[in-house]
């Protein structure tokens, strides 16, 4: 055999060599994120959580992929995204906007492992056996949106003190929902507070809300924890301003969005727990035996732009526990 052929055959061997090694290789873990919300509101969500992700040593692309799955707001199209991502075979589940979307998952499989993001007592909701020693194949972060009521109601009554009944808005169709009503009606109770809560499930329902808590002269609104009304903040934000009601929100995007104020759990450090427990259960660790985790840091943001607007003077004892003003 002549030389020249001899190169050109290791020369074709040393090509292929990698191809077949590459075809050995295991295939890439890939985590299904379910989102009760949309892509435009996760996108800061996400980004963190690729951060705490990253920081365990797993970078989408490199060695673990993301499917994406989002309901817009919509709670009966999760049961069908969670078990689509089931059949994608997907290493983890990670849900994001609620308990709704846990809830979704953990009726989808009992064998992948799943990490929520939620904001209410997980063993209420049957999603795991305790804070501490989860069992099963869900653990996670909750911010316990519905114990901050009374810190809510408080804050509403320093601006309004005058307001004899304040509104509060809750999603029916949110798990969380009637246990967020009664966390609020036993805190309204506490203070001497009247409270009136109204129910909106649909962008119709808001309004119908609205034209209800203005006809009963509410003073103020309290907006429940919801990924729908997330979704929907721009009709919140355009109604509280046309209608003039004073709003606390639970998320500080919405006061970013023209909301007068928020409060509520750092998302920040939220997500980032949830990517270093995505991180570790990619690793082999299991859910039964991670804790959930509880928030650590909430923040206080006021729109100072919204309350000029709605002609309200912020007491200077409110303003100086703000994390943030809005100029």
């Amino acid at each position: 055999m002549k030389r020249r052929e001899v190169i050109g055959i290791l020369g074709g061997a040393a090509v292929s060599w990698p191809l077949a090694g590459r075809a050995q290789q295991p295939a890439m873990p890939a985590i299904g994120l379910l989102s009760a919300r949309t892509p435009e509101l996760d996108a800061p969500f996400l980004a963190t959580f690729r951060r705490g992700l990253n920081e365990g040593g797993y970078i989408e692309g490199k060695n673990v992929a993301i499917e994406l799955r989002w309901g817009g707001g919509a709670f009966d199209r999760l049961p069908a995204l969670a078990q689509e991502l089931v059949r994608r075979q997907a290493a983890l589940i990670v849900t994001f906007g609620g308990t709704g979307a846990a809830r979704a998952a953990k009726d989808a499989t009992t064998v992948i492992p799943i990490a929520f993001a939620i904001g209410d007592d997980p063993v209420k909701f049957g999603l795991v056996d305790s804070l501490s020693r989860p069992g099963g194949n869900l653990t996670g972060v909750t911010n316990f949106s519905g114990e901050l009521a009374a810190k809510q109601l408080g804050l509403l009554r320093a601006l309004v003190p005058a307001a004899v009944l304040i509104a509060m808005l809750v999603n029916p169709g949110e798990p969380a929902a009637e246990s967020q009503v009664e966390r609020a009606q036993a805190a309204a109770q506490a203070i001497g507070q009247q409270l009136l809560v109204l129910r909106a499930g649909t962008e119709r329902d808001i309004d119908v809300a609205f034209a209800t808590l203005v006809a009963q002269r509410a003073g103020a609104l309290l907006l429940g924890a919801n990924p729908f009304f997330a979704v929907r903040k721009n009709q919140l934000v355009a109604l509280a301003s046309r209608h003039a009601i004073p709003t606390l929100y639970w998320r500080s995007e919405l006061a970013r969005a023209g909301g007068l104020m928020s409060y509520g759990s750092y998302p920040i450090e939220t997500y980032r727990h949830l990517g270093d427990y995505a991180a570790r259960i990619l690793k082999g660790e299991k859910p039964a035996s991670l804790p959930i985790l509880q928030p650590t840091r909430f923040e206080l943001v006021i729109n100072l732009k919204t309350a000029k607007a709605l002609g309200l003077t912020i007491p200077p004892s409110v303003l100086a526990l703000a994390d943030e003003v809005i100029e």
